[in-house]
């Protein structure tokens, strides 16, 4: 990785690391991130006992791990594997991917103009880590024209960088969810069901059946503002819809 971060990790936060030496009763490990030496004691590696540490870790290995302490004028840094679970690993591993992703849009620009990859990367990301956690969280904002990259870097150099984004980092987007249950007594009931739904449906809202009067629908859409608006306008249809017909509705949202 290009992204070195300055000074020590917090406690508590996740690291990605590589076992570089395994003794007996402890494992010595890299933090990719920081650049900087780690230690995860035998106790930390998995619960239970453990009588090869081996069986749970090589060197060269990519591990993702939870700091436990920090002591700086020692320059001590305690580890824990078991700690982090499946969920902080896969989130901990897909930030990782991300930022490989935006260093890797910013060599390709560096290359292409005959310029330091390190160099290039310095330039940018020193200006942008002032203002996001990450190089990637710009990019993903320049993705959706939300930010103008010639902020931080020349304008030819923010074209080249900002077309090569749109190439290849798809646009954030959020989705919310939830059911509706539609019953109808009406002769026609099924139709007058399926004409709200249908309505909810040309605006914007996904909806499948689930079964006995329940369907489940879903707004994806750029931001929450967006996807909240589609969510108003389509409500308003089926419950205007329903209130004029032989309809009863009743929509819940799923909570996040």
């Amino acid at each position: 990785m290009l992204l070195k971060k300055q000074g020590f990790p917090q406690d508590e936060e996740l690291v990605l690391c590589t076992v570089t030496n395994i003794q007996y009763h402890s494992v010595f490990v890299q933090l990719d991130e920081y650049g900087r030496t780690g230690l995860i004691h035998i106790s930390e590696i998995s619960p239970g006992r453990i009588r090869n540490i081996r069986d749970y870790v090589t060197e060269g290995k990519k591990v993702v791990c939870k700091v436990l302490q920090v002591n700086q004028e020692k320059g001590h840094i305690d580890l824990s594997l078991r700690r982090v679970n499946e969920a902080q690993k896969r989130e901990k591993l897909n930030d990782v991917k991300k930022e490989q992703l935006a260093e890797k849009i910013i060599e390709q620009v560096a290359k292409a103009r005959g310029d330091s990859v390190p160099g290039l990367y310095q330039k940018i990301s020193e200006k942008i880590l002032q203002k996001f956690p990450t190089v990637f969280d710009a990019f993903e904002r320049a993705a959706t024209a939300n930010l103008d990259l010639s902020e931080f870097v020349d304008k030819k150099i923010a074209k080249d960088i900002t077309d090569l984004i749109k190439a290849r980092i798809k646009p954030p987007e959020v989705k919310i969810a939830g059911d509706i249950f539609l019953t109808s007594y009406a002769d026609d009931g099924v139709l007058l069901i399926k004409e709200a739904l249908t309505k909810a449906e040309e605006h914007g809202m996904a909806i499948r059946y689930k079964g006995a009067g329940c369907y489940r629908w879903e707004i994806t859409a750029k931001d929450y503002k967006i996807a909240e608006k589609i969510l108003k306008k389509t409500t308003d249809l089926i419950t205007t819809f329903s209130e004029k017909n032989e309809v009863s509705a009743n929509i819940v949202r799923q909570e996040a």
